[in-house]
C-alpha cells in the first residue's frame, strides 16, 4: 500500500463497478458517466488514453440513494434523488470552454434537523484493475485557510493528466450561517482523499425544510501531467481565470476614496494616538496608541510615498508631507552607511519580545522595503529621500554578497551574523528578497546609468529559479518582483524573466480568497477578491493588501503592449476592480463596532479613528485584534491617483475601477487606454457631477478604428470592455 486510505475511499472503486449507471457522455475526449453507488451518486472521468478520477456528486450520509430521475436539457442535466434523510437536486452543466470543463452543483433539504459529525471529501483516482490505495499523484496547489477553494493536482500512476478543481464557496454561506461552521480548510486533503469536504456541524442542528447548497465545483482537465515549476505556475493562472469567467461574481462597489482622504488626512494629522516624539521631530507610530515601540523607517515611508502622489495628482500641499519629510534622515546610521529599521535614538526603548526587537537586528525584506519607498520618492525628485537612498545602496550590496543572494529572516546589521535562518525548518529563508533587491538595483540603474546595478539585479534574479510557487514570501514584496522581472525582461528581451513574473503572480492569486463571505461577520464587508499576506496568514492585512493594488498598477504600466499571458489580463483588473471597492473596509468607520476585537496586541483601537485595522479574519472570528495600523492609512492617497483623474476645465474629476493608461488631456476632450480583456467589463463615473451633466457628455470607445458614443447605464455609469480605447468630450 502506497497510500494509506479510509473505509469511506476503499470501496469506492468496487462500488462504482457494482453500481448504477444514471447518465453517460463525452466531453472533448473525455468518457463521463453518473454512477448511484447506494450512499453516493459519483461522475467517474476517464481520459482517452489512461486511468479515471471520480467526483462524488452527492453523500447520502448514513443512508441510501433509494429515488433517482435524471433529467436532459440542453444546457445541463438534472439529477433528484433521496434517500431517508434528505433531498438532492444535483445539476451538472458544461460552460462553452477550451479546455474541457464541466460543473457540479448540489443542494439538498433536510427531512428533519440533525448534526452531521462526518463528510468524507469529492475526489477519489481509480484505476481499470488495481486498488485506489496503489495510485500517486502530485498535488501542485490547494486551500490554506480561508482562501480559494482551489485544488489543482496531477495524477502520476497511472499515469493520467492533471485536474483544475474549484469549489465556489460563496454558495455555502447559508449553510455556514445555520450551522455556525466555516469552509477554513474546506479543499484539498492528501491523496488519495482529495478534494471538497463539506463543513461538518457536531453543535448546532441544521433546520429542517430549507434547501442549502453543499457543492458547486467547477473541474478543469487535461490530458497532459506538467513538472516544470513555471509551466504549473503559468498553467494554473490559465487554469483560475478560465474558471474566473464562470463563477458567480459580486456587483463591485464604489468607495468614495476623496471622503476617506480628507477624514485620513484630518485623522492623522490632528490624534495623538498616531504620533510619537524624538527630540523635537515628530514621528508615526506604527500602530494607533503604540507610544513605546520606537519609529520606524518603513512606517513614515508606508505613507508619506502615496501621500507624495495624492498631494502631486490634486495640485495641493499639506504640512503632514513636511512634517514626515523632515524626520526621514534621522534614520540614516553613519556607522554602517545605511538607513536602519529603528530610530538610533530610541533603540533602548525596544522590550527584545521578538527576534528583530533588538537593536541592529533587521528582517531581511525591512531592509528592502524602505529602499525601494526611497527611491521612488527620489525618482518623484524628493533630494532627501535621494541622498538617502544613494548613500545606502552600497550596503544593501554588501549584504547581498554576504549572503550570496539568499538571505535568512534575520541577521545583525553590523556583523551579518544570521539570527534566524529559515521561516520554518526546511523551508530556507525570505525567498522573494532577492526579488526586492533585483528592484533596488533596478531603481538604482534607472537613476544612475550604471551597469553595475543592472548586474547586480541579474545575479539576483537567479535565486528565483525553479523556485515556481515558493517564489511567495510576502505578498506585496512578491507582488512588486513580478514589476521589477517584467522591466528587467524590457531591458534584456530575455523571456525567462517574463516566466518568472509569471510565477510571482500564480503566487499572489493561489493565495487570494476568491470567494464572499455570508455568514457571521462576513456579512458586513465584501472579502470577493481579498488577498493574504503570507502563505500561512491567518488574516488578510491593509497595508499588505494595498500594496499589492499598487504593484498590479505597476505590472500593467510595464507590460503594456507586451504579449503576456491573456490570463493575467483578466485576473489583475478584475483584481483591482474589486479591491478598489473593498479595501475602504479596514477603516473602522466603516465596520459595526460589534465585530471589532476589544483585545489587542498592539496599542489601541479608536472606533472612530480613519486609521485600517490591520487584520480582517473569517466571518467567525472579530477582526483587528493585531492593532490599527498606522502606516496602513496611505491607501487612499494611493488609491485615488490609480482610479481617478482631472477634468479640471469641469472642475470635477472622473473614477474608473480598470487599470487605464496612455492619458492624453486636451483642451475639451480625454483619452485613455484601459488595461484588461474584452470579456470583462470596466466601469467609469463622473461622482460628483449632476445628471444634466453627465447626460451631456460624450464619452465613447473606439471599436474597428472608429469611435462609437455608448450612453450611461441607470446609475450613470459608463460600462465598456476591458483593452477598450476611451475618449471623452464635453
Amino acid at each position: 500500500m502506497i497510500n494509506p486510505v479510509t473505509p469511506w475511499t476503499a470501496t469506492v472503486q468496487a462500488d462504482i463497478v457494482n453500481g448504477t449507471v444514471l447518465f453517460e457522455t463525452t466531453l472533448s475526449r473525455y468518457k463521463l458517466q453518473i454512477h448511484n453507488t447506494g450512499d453516493s451518486i459519483w461522475l467517474t472521468t476517464e481520459w482517452p488514453d489512461a486511468g479515471r478520477i471520480t467526483f462524488r456528486l452527492a453523500f447520502g450520509m448514513n443512508s441510501d440513494f433509494e429515488k433517482t430521475s435524471v433529467e436532459r436539457n440542453p444546457e445541463n442535466i438534472v439529477i433528484k434523488a433521496s434517500t431517508r434523510l434528505a433531498s438532492y437536486t444535483i445539476t451538472v452543466s458544461f460552460p462553452n470552454s477550451n479546455p474541457a470543463l464541466f460543473r457540479y452543483t448540489t443542494t439538498f433539504k433536510c427531512l428533519f434537523s440533525f448534526l452531521i459529525p462526518y463528510w468524507p471529501r469529492d475526489i477519489v483516482p481509480l484505476t481499470f484493475d488495481g486498488r485506489v490505495e496503489n495510485t500517486s499523484g502530485v498535488i501542485h496547489a490547494k486551500q490554506v485557510g480561508t482562501r480559494s477553494g482551489n485544488l489543482f493536482f496531477s495524477m502520476t500512476k497511472p499515469k493520467n493528466g492533471s485536474v483544475f478543481y474549484f469549489q465556489n464557496l460563496t454558495a455555502m454561506s447559508a449553510y455556514c450561517e445555520a450551522s455556525e461552521t466555516t469552509v477554513r480548510e474546506s479543499v484539498g486533503g492528501e491523496w488519495p482523499e482529495i478534494g471538497f469536504q463539506f463543513p461538518i456541524n457536531k453543535t448546532k442542528p441544521i433546520p429542517a425544510g430549507i434547501e442549502y447548497t453543499i457543492s458547486d465545483a467547477y473541474v478543469i482537465l487535461y490530458e497532459d501531467i506538467i513538472e516544470q515549476d513555471e509551466a504549473v505556475t503559468s498553467r494554473f493562472l490559465d487554469s483560475l481565470s478560465e474558471v474566473y469567467k464562470n463563477i458567480p461574481r459580486p456587483t463591485p462597489t464604489y468607495q468614495d476614496w476623496q471622503a476617506i482622504a480628507e477624514n485620513v488626512l484630518d485623522d492623522l494629522n490632528m490624534n495623538k494616538a498616531c504620533w510619537t516624539m524624538v527630540k523635537s521631530t515628530s514621528f508615526l507610530t506604527a500602530y494607533a496608541g503604540d507610544y513605546e515601540t520606537p519609529a520606524e523607517i518603513m512606517v513614515q515611508l508606508a505613507v508619506l510615498l502615496p501621500l507624495h502622489e495624492y498631494l502631486e495628482w490634486s495640485g495641493t500641499k499639506h504640512p503632514l508631507f513636511d512634517t514626515l519629510n523632515k524626520g526621514l534622515a534621522d534614520f540614516y546610521d553613519e556607522r554602517i552607511k545605511t538607513v536602519v529599521r529603528w530610530h538610533p535614538d530610541r533603540v533602548d526603548n525596544l522590550d527584545k519580545s521578538e527576534e528583530q526587537k533588538q537593536e541592529m537586528v533587521m528582517d531581511s525584506w525591512y531592509l528592502h522595503h524602505p529602499m525601494l519607498n526611497l527611491s521612488r520618492l527620489a525618482h518623484r525628485g524628493d533630494k532627501v529621500a535621494e541622498k538617502l537612498f544613494l548613500d545606502s545602496v552600497d550596503y544593501v550590496i554588501k549584504v547581498a554578497h554576504h549572503f550570496n543572494y539568499e538571505w535568512p529572516v534575520f541577521y545583525k546589521m553590523t556583523t551579518l551574523e544570521v539570527i534566524k535562518a529559515e521561516t520554518s525548518p526546511g523551508k530556507g529563508g525570505e525567498k522573494d528578497v532577492p526579488g526586492s533587491y533585483a528592484h533596488i538595483m533596478i531603481m538604482a540603474y534607472k537613476f544612475t546609468g550604471e551597469k553595475r546595478f543592472l548586474t547586480e539585479a541579474i545575479k539576483a534574479l537567479k535565486s528565483l529559479e525553479n523556485l515556481g510557487f515558493d517564489i511567495f514570501y510576502q505578498a506585496n514584496n512578491t507582488a512588486f518582483t513580478a514589476g521589477a522581472l517584467a522591466e528587467l525582461y524590457r531591458e534584456t528581451n530575455d523571456q525567462k524573466y517574463l516566466d518568472l513574473s509569471y510565477s510571482c503572480l500564480a503566487g499572489i492569486f493561489k493565495n487570494v480568497q476568491l470567494w464572499e463571505c455570508g455568514y457571521g461577520y462576513g456579512k458586513n464587508f465584501p472579502t470577493f477578491f481579498s488577498v493574504f499576506p503570507l502563505n500561512d496568514a491567518p488574516y488578510t492585512a491593509a497595508y499588505e493588501e494595498f500594496e499589492v493594488f499598487a504593484a498590479l498598477h505597476h505590472y500593467m504600466e510595464v507590460t503594456e503592449g507586451l504579449d503576456i499571458l491573456p490570463s493575467l489580463k483578466i485576473l489583475i483588473p478584475e483584481f483591482i476592480k474589486y479591491a478598489v471597492g473593498r479595501i475602504a473596509y479596514y477603516y473602522p468607520p466603516l465596520l459595526p463596532a460589534e465585530m471589532i476585537n476589544e483585545d489587542v496586541k498592539t496599542g489601541e483601537i479608536q472606533k472612530e479613528l480613519w486609521v485600517p485595522l490591520e487584520d480582517i479574519h473569517d466571518g467567525w472570528e472579530k477582526s483587528g485584534g493585531v492593532g490599527q495600523e498606522v502606516y496602513g492609512a496611505g491607501m487612499p492617497f494611493g488609491v485615488i491617483p490609480r482610479q481617478y483623474f482631472m477634468l479640471k476645465e469641469l472642475n470635477t474629476f472622473a473614477f474608473i475601477n480598470y487599470p487605464a493608461l496612455k492619458f492624453r488631456f486636451g483642451k475639451k476632450t480625454v483619452s485613455f487606454q484601459v488595461g484588461g480583456d474584452p470579456q470583462f467589463n470596466a466601469q467609469l463615473f463622473f461622482p460628483r457631477l449632476s445628471k444634466a451633466k453627465v447626460l451631456a457628455l460624450k464619452v465613447e470607445v473606439k471599436n474597428n478604428g472608429s469611435y462609437k458614443l455608448i450612453n450611461p447605464n441607470k446609475d450613470l455609469q459608463f460600462d465598456f470592455p476591458g483593452g477598450s480605447m476611451v475618449r471623452i468630450n464635453w
